[in-house]
């Protein structure tokens, strides 16, 4: 049985830890908030209550948390109880600048880095359907790919290090600004006087009908954000991934900046912790709000 140390057990680290617990693994799991990794010891994992301590006598080490800081927070805890020689697999989405420095902090340590962001929100998680955007060295993909399948559908290999992380960057503003925009066309439709409904029957079955349009337009509609596939706040905190990663290139992008702007503002009005769709309740009156102000 394959010992691994798995450090997140949040949203999305929690169903990918149960996966691979279901896949047969050995994990030692840690969380910051303690109680929120406890419920996997009655599957069979070793609860630690630090990075060390659940790094120690494991040669793999999984990070699934919620941004750069934080991961390296954690990791530079748990590498130096890792065995020698070990591999650092790095799932979390945290841009590429982040990226660089968890590079340089795996080779201080003496340990092989994996930078694998993944795609998919909590019931892919749930259902082991993640998309892995993989890079690193070759001569650990075959450590990495039952481990891969556990959590994934599918494994994308993207070739060295760091290119997991520019991948997942582009991707995430396809997604945020999908969603943005949707919001808006649901806007316009609703000032109109047309039933959203319409806009969805006028595009369904061609290339422009998206399933997780269809999701989250659902929940649009109905003004229910609170089953939460993926957070508002850490949305907003990819789609500033996204601008940090394009600053200083040249490169003008204003619909991203328009997002972020957007998000920030759902952010600023109590919406964080709602899922991403409640990006909609920027530019509705108060008025027109249930309840009142949200």
């Amino acid at each position: 049985m394959t010992s691994l140390a798995f450090l997140g057990t949040g949203t999305m680290g929690l169903p990918m830890a149960r996966n691979l617990l279901a896949a047969g693994f050995d994990l030692h799991v840690y969380n910051r908030t303690l109680e929120r990794a406890r419920p996997l010891a009655g599957q069979g994992a070793t609860v630690a209550e630090t990075p060390a301590a659940a790094a120690e006598g494991v040669s793999t080490l999984i990070t699934m948390l919620s941004d750069g800081d934080a991961v390296l927070d954690v990791a530079a805890q748990a590498l130096p109880a890792l065995d020698d020689g070990g591999t650092w697999i790095q799932m979390s989405t945290i841009g590429i600048e982040a990226t660089e420095r968890c590079a340089s902090l795996a080779r201080e340590a003496g340990v092989a880095f994996v930078d694998a962001p993944v795609l998919g929100t909590k019931a892919p998680a749930e259902q082991g359907q993640l998309v892995v955007l993989a890079s690193g060295p070759e001569d650990r993909q075959s450590l990495c790919e039952p481990i891969f399948e556990a959590v994934g559908g599918r494994t994308v290999w993207l070739g060295e290090a760091g290119a997991g992380a520019r991948v997942k960057v582009v991707v995430n503003g396809w997604i945020v600004g999908v969603v943005a925009v949707l919001a808006e066309t649901i806007h316009v439709a609703e000032a109109l006087a047309v039933d959203p409904q319409l806009f969805f029957a006028a595009i369904e079955g061609g290339p422009l009908d998206l399933p997780y349009a269809r999701t989250k337009g659902s929940a649009m509609m109905s003004q229910s954000f609170d089953e939460v596939s993926f957070r508002l706040a850490l949305s907003r905190k990819d789609a500033e991934l996204l601008l940090a990663a394009v600053a200083g290139v040249g490169l003008d992008t204003p619909v991203m900046d328009a997002v972020v702007a957007r998000l920030r503002a759902a952010e600023r009005a109590g919406h964080g912790d709602e899922d991403m769709a409640a990006t909609y309740w920027v530019g509705v009156p108060e008025s027109d709000r249930p309840g009142g102000v949200r």
